[in-house]
């Protein structure tokens, strides 16, 4: 039975998760991209392969998941649902699906992002930890991980670089008290 209701919040969270970005969508669409990374997408692309090794039913014969392991699902997918309308209600209109600026585009400090300068990613993050762990095998779940972290890379530094470069010296002190999306480690 634990199995099921984990299996079912984890589905309700990435529907919940989904949503979050529906208003951010429909407000940056009136703001004219000026600046781009377009290095972001191979990120954008890594993070999505990882998405794909998650949800592979690739497992041996009498796969279970352990109780503290669909307990730890149900715990993080609501915390990074949650985590994921704080940062887009904080975004707002800045919120992109690539990496880019708009031309009256602000740096965000408030709400999340005055802990973490990506929470996005890192409830993205958490939501990949809690699908993991209730429904797939450790070795699709590390390759998994492993790919995210990457893709995520490749996505902060892109991102990171463009901010510093509109907002130079603030995006530096910002950078400098704040971690980038793992939180008290990254």
């Amino acid at each position: 039975m634990l199995k099921i209701a984990a299996l079912v919040e984890v589905i309700f969270c990435w529907v919940a998760w989904s949503l979050a970005f529906v208003k951010p969508r429909k407000q940056a669409a009136t703001q004219k991209k000026v600046a781009i990374a377009p290095g972001s997408r191979a990120g954008i692309l890594l993070v999505m392969v990882s998405f794909a090794l998650l949800w592979s039913y690739v497992r041996p014969a009498g796969f279970e998941k352990s109780v503290l392991s669909l307990i730890n699902s149900m715990i993080l997918g609501p915390a990074s649902v949650a985590l994921a309308w704080a940062a887009t209600r904080h975004l707002g209109k800045q919120w992109r699906y690539e990496a880019a600026l708009s031309e009256d585009h602000e740096l965000i400090q408030t709400g999340p992002y005055r802990w973490i300068r990506h929470p996005i990613y890192t409830s993205m993050l958490g939501m990949l930890l809690a699908t993991g762990a209730c429904w797939t095998w450790w070795p699709m779940f590390a390759a998994a991980v492993v790919v995210f972290l990457a893709g995520t890379e490749i996505r902060v530094r892109a991102e990171d670089r463009l901010l510093a470069e509109r907002f130079q010296d603030s995006f530096i002190a910002y950078r400098l008290r704040t971690r980038a999306y793992i939180p008290f480690i990254y």
